[in-house]
């Protein structure tokens, strides 16, 4: 480090009373200890396989399986038990294994194995990016873990010309060659409804699809129109999240360009359509060249709308789910280079859709959120608004506050929602509740259970506790990396997340600083705990000041020692984004 510790201590001795959001933060993390406990030993067995028919698809796939314990590393990474990460190694290792094992007999690229090299042999990055959310956090855990450093590395590998197998990108004209990619290469043929849907199963009866379909004719069915995949699409910007990790783990500047130059390809594409994203790409590098020069094609693109099967047959369902992703990519540029053209980007891509809204014959204005050949259709009365908080976040930029409803989290930051603390950490006290009687009514046995049926009951529940305690952006189940201003890491034992009995409380962002509470609930041991700039130590600490002094850090991370039962407010001086980011503890650097 640039200072000796004694120049970056801060020593807390005020008497605090536990405040009530402390002592749920601490409750909320020590429920979810055991419930992830109790929910592993219900749904996995001695090998870490999900208790489960493993299926490919869309519809049911290993994407599913493998939410199961999504949110576990990041749990852990605030500070649960060591038993948490422990269960997310094991439930890992054994998913790898489990769908490398299980084999399709009808589709073809899956006969050998769902995973090759312990990963999806072909498919998109929604759906990736779900499966490998747990995996893509692990790295803020252990990141020395060889395991982890291996497989980041051979899984970018597939993107990076590594492997002869996995030929996925053209480097010249910096396009993934179809939406559908993976260790065994790129599919360029139409998809079809088998591709997406996978083997055929008795459904009903047994079990219950999770689009409703009542019969396998009707899983193939919902994925008829699943067909354009050939050419680039914004949803595998996903795999930056990968290479970007790849390059957080020893600063390889080989990972850091890759990363660097795919996101600038999508800029620069995005720039060269009138400032709204394509959804397709030619493999000669044009805008919409797979899909006869349409820009707003392809699945999951702007104008994917198709009918629905099922419980709701015969309904249109519009579809352009990359909008539910894309902006957290942009964001991988920023943590990445500190540049803020890629959040211009997106907020560009807002507002260029409202600039599109029309006034309707009793005066209210519409807004689109799909683009077909005929034009903006699917009007709705609110503005579009995919990733704007994300883009206020990153940018702090007051203006883009104004897109915003001032409630929930951002009111409680700009001060209108005082209470939103400790019912955010109550409610999410009452998932972990009822998700426990939810999974011990489970009475299902594993030959009729789907592998996403226990998605909805993980008690992992830890948007709250990123909001408040480290004062970031919830991580979700999207496979995009953590931002948020604090981290924190126990130097007595020598590991990632807060010490035992200490609480914390973002109440305040700004472009040049945070306001953080820190308190130590314990009335008879001191606590001692390192803050850190950014989940990466992105962000570099300047000053921080109490009620007692200022103290000057210039560094990206400080210590504070707090005396039994004390706490105080703190205001964090910083600047944002400016630091390498690296999975590197604090001592390690």
């Amino acid at each position: 480090m640039s200072a000796s510790p004694t120049e970056k201590l801060v020593s807390i001795s005020s008497p605090m009373s536990p405040p009530s959001w402390a002592l749920l933060e601490r409750s909320l993390i020590k429920q979810q200890e055991e419930a992830v406990e109790e929910f592993y030993a219900h749904y996995f067995d001695e090998r870490g396989y999900l208790l489960c028919v493993p299926r490919w698809g869309g519809d049911d796939g290993p994407d599913d399986a493998a939410e199961n314990f999504a949110n576990w590393p990041e749990l852990y990474a605030i500070g649960a038990s060591d038993r948490v990460y422990e269960l997310y190694k094991k439930a890992w290792d054994g998913h790898l294994l489990q769908y490398s094992e299980a084999k399709t007999t009808e589709v073809e690229f899956a006969r050998d194995g769902m995973y090759f090299k312990e990963f999806p042999t072909m498919f998109d990055w929604m759906h990736n990016g779900e499966g490998f959310t747990a995996f893509f956090h692990q790295g803020l855990c252990d990141p020395r873990d060889k395991k982890f450093g291996d497989r980041t590395r051979r899984f970018s590998g597939f993107y990076m010309g590594d492997d002869p197998i996995a030929d996925n990108y053209i480097p010249e004209h910096r396009v993934i060659k179809s939406m559908f990619n993976g260790s065994r290469g790129s599919m360029l043929r139409k998809a079809t409804g088998l591709d997406w849907a996978g083997d055929s199963i008795e459904v009903e009866g047994r079990f219950k699809p999770g689009h409703g379909e009542r019969n396998y004719d009707e899983m193939v069915a919902h994925f008829k129109d699943y067909n354009d995949v050939a050419g680039d699409h914004p949803l595998n910007m996903g795999v930056t999240t990968m290479t970007l990790n790849a390059y957080m783990i020893d600063g390889n500047q080989t990972y850091g360009n890759w990363t660097k130059d795919y996101l600038d390809a999508w800029v620069e594409r995005t720039e060269q359509n009138n400032g709204i994203i394509p959804t397709n790409i030619g493999l000669d590098g044009t805008i919409g060249g797979e899909c006869g020069g349409r820009w707003y094609g392809g699945v999951y693109g702007w104008g994917f709308s198709t009918m629905q099967t099922g419980e709701r047959a015969g309904i249109i369902a519009h579809r352009p789910y990359f909008l539910h992703r894309v902006h957290w990519s942009f964001g991988n540029g920023l943590l990445l280079t500190g540049d803020q053209k890629y959040v211009d980007t997106w907020r560009g891509v807002i507002d260029y859709i409202n600039a599109q809204g029309k006034v309707d014959d009793n005066g209210q204005t519409l807004y689109p959120r799909m683009h077909g050949d005929d034009g903006w259709y699917d009007y709705q009365p609110e503005p579009f608004d995919n990733g704007a908080e994300h883009v206020y976040y990153w940018s702090m930029d007051r203006s883009d506050l104004e897109r915003l409803p001032t409630d929930g989290w951002i009111g409680f930051l700009e001060g209108q929602n005082p209470d939103y603390p400790v019912q955010a950490l109550q409610a999410d006290i009452s998932i972990v509740r009822s998700r426990m009687e939810r999974m011990r009514e489970d009475l299902s046995s594993p030959d009729t259970r789907m592998s996403d049926d226990p998605n909805g009951t993980n008690p992992a529940s830890v948007d709250a506790l990123i909001q408040l305690m480290l004062g970031g952006i919830p991580t979700e189940h999207f496979g995009h990396p953590l931002h948020c201003r604090f981290r924190y890491f126990d130097p007595s034992r020598n590991r990632p997340g807060m010490p035992e009995d200490v609480a914390a409380l973002v109440e305040e962002l700004h472009d040049d600083s945070a306001t953080l509470t820190l308190v130590n609930t314990n009335q008879v041991s001191p606590r001692t705990v390192i803050v850190n700039g950014g989940a990466y130590g992105e962000h570099q600490i300047i000053e921080v000041s109490d009620e007692c002094g200022t103290t000057r850090v210039d560094d990206a991370c400080f210590t504070v020692k707090l005396d039994p039962g004390c706490g105080s407010r703190l205001r964090v001086a910083m600047k944002r984004y400016v630091n390498r980011p690296s999975f590197a503890f604090p001592w390690e650097r």
